[in-house]
C-alpha cells in the first residue's frame, strides 16, 4: 500500500510541476519577429568573431611550437 502511496504522490509532483511550468510559461514575454531577428544576428556575429579569434590563437601557438620544436 506504501508503494502506491509514493506512486501516486510522484505523478503527483510531477503533474504540478508541468502545471507550474506552463504558468510560468504564460508569463514570458516573447520576441517580436524584428528583435528575434536583431538577436539572432547579434548571436550569429559573435559566434563568427569568437571563431575567428580562436583560430586565429590556434594557428599562432602552433607556429610558435613548430619553431620551439
Amino acid at each position: 500500500m506504501a508503494f502506491l502511496a509514493k506512486l501516486k504522490q510522484s505523478f503527483g509532483t510531477t503533474f504540478s510541476f508541468f502545471a507550474d511550468s506552463w504558468a510560468e510559461l504564460k508569463k514570458v514575454r516573447w520576441p517580436n519577429r524584428k528583435e528575434l531577428t536583431s538577436y539572432s544576428i547579434v548571436v550569429l556575429l559573435t559566434i563568427t568573431a569568437v571563431t575567428i579569434y580562436f583560430w586565429l590563437l590556434d594557428i599562432g601557438i602552433s607556429s610558435i611550437i613548430e619553431l620551439i620544436v
